[in-house]
């Protein structure tokens, strides 16, 4: 054990540190460290899991990228058809990342009931369809079955289940514009297998899933044409790159766009989220990093006597430095030990218990989602821990100044 962990290891353990003058202020020390580290992980964590959970969810109706043909107004009405014989489908062999390509076309309709009529989008999905994000919004019901023959099955959301009162096993008619306007409009018999709940309104207010076959002989399409292919990525930080190279690989009659591109106002207030986290970050380290600076230096004006005395029996400056470095990051230890404990616990609370309910019309989701992941909580510990040891480096300078002489008469 080297002397100044020793020194410090008995000025922690003394009686007198505890009941000092210093003790009140130490305290507040660790309860802003403490506070500061329940406030940014919680920052991290909503923030991050809000922009994970969004991100899921526009990508759950749309792909990550989206491959059209090129006269298409990129609206939700599918009116241009492609060929699905294309050399990236069902794979792109070209391009690495690239998680799952599927096809799908939709159509505009009208939902009536007795009482009630809502406008609709109806996707039409094949048997290539990744059920995976509507597995967890799935509320009653079952996913439908699209890889036999057809069938009149269809998942609508809980939103406008309750708005045109409509529940499991009920019949739809939805009309269809004719391509004739002065023709009477089409329309098709649905049966409601599942209902859904994605908590994004602005696609529940508007989507119904059912076969892509309804789409293509409603537009008297040929089994081979399309609305459009759906790409997915496995790792969305990389969409931009990877939808410039998709956009590269397919044919000069096709279009690319990235729901990035699709939805830019979402993603825009989405990124908005990075800054203000960085922001609650350099607050929260700069306030913890001050009460740890004045928590040092009435350390140091309280132990002026030992200062001296060790002064005189030989120690160096940086030798006294390092015992009041160590008491220090003790202190940020202990902070950072009980803010992480109460953190974790409020983020476990909130992600099993959805204690805090947000407006889905603002937010995008019901709740306040959470993302914890070991990764970030220990760069975020290590990094605090850092920051606030290297700002002490300077207040711990003024012992430097102090004399033997006058330190060892210091009352």
């Amino acid at each position: 054990m080297n002397f100044e962990f020793f020194i410090a290891r008995r000025i922690i353990a003394s009686k007198d540190y505890k009941s000092s003058i210093s003790a009140p202020i130490i305290k507040i020390a660790i309860t802003a460290i403490a506070l500061g580290i329940i406030m940014m992980l919680i920052s991290i964590a909503t923030g991050v899991g809000l922009q994970k959970k969004i991100r899921e969810k526009v990508s759950a109706f749309n792909g990550d990228i989206i491959i059209t043909n090129f006269d298409t107004n990129f609206s939700n009405d599918s009116q241009n058809p492609i060929s699905k014989n294309q050399d990236f489908y069902p794979t792109f062999k070209n391009i690495d990342g690239i998680k799952h390509v599927q096809v799908t076309a939709s159509k505009g309709g009208v939902i009536r009931t007795e009482t009630d009529f809502e406008g609709v989008v109806v996707k039409g999905v094949g048997d290539d369809y990744d059920w995976e994000y509507f597995k967890d919004y799935l509320t009653e019901g079952k996913l439908p079955d699209f890889k036999r023959d057809l069938n009149e099955d269809i998942l609508i959301s809980e939103y406008l289940a309750n708005r045109l009162h409509l529940k499991l096993g009920d019949k739809v008619t939805t009309f269809f514009l004719n391509d004739e306007v002065s023709k009477t409009p089409r329309s098709r018999g649905f049966d409601i297998v599942g209902i859904y709940n994605s908590g994004f309104q602005q696609f529940d207010e508007q989507f119904i899933i059912t076969d892509i076959r309804h789409i293509q002989r409603l537009n008297k399409w040929e089994d081979d044409q399309i609305g459009a292919f759906e790409v997915f990525v496995n790792d969305f930080d990389q969409i931009i790159p990877i939808g410039n190279e998709v956009y590269n690989e397919t044919g000069s009659t096709l279009d690319t766009q990235t729901i990035r591109q699709k939805y830019a106002s979402i993603f825009e207030w989405l990124d908005l989220f990075d800054f203000n986290i960085i922001m609650i970050i350099g607050i929260m380290i700069l306030v913890a990093g001050i009460n740890m600076i004045t928590a040092l230096l009435v350390l140091i004006l309280e132990r002026t006597q030992m200062i001296g005395i060790l002064k005189a029996l030989g120690s160096s400056d940086w030798t006294v430095r390092k015992v009041f470095l160590y008491n220090a990051m003790y202190l940020i230890g202990v902070g950072l030990f009980w803010g992480n404990v109460i953190g974790i616990w409020l983020l476990l609370v909130q992600k099993y218990g959805k204690v805090f309910k947000l407006n889905p019309d603002t937010y995008y989701v019901n709740e306040a989602p959470v993302y914890l992941h070991w990764d970030y909580i220990l760069i975020l510990n290590a990094g605090t821990f850092l920051l606030c040891l290297l700002m002490l480096l300077i207040p711990s300078f003024i012992i430097s100044k102090i004399s033997p002489v006058k330190a060892i008469r210091f009352e």
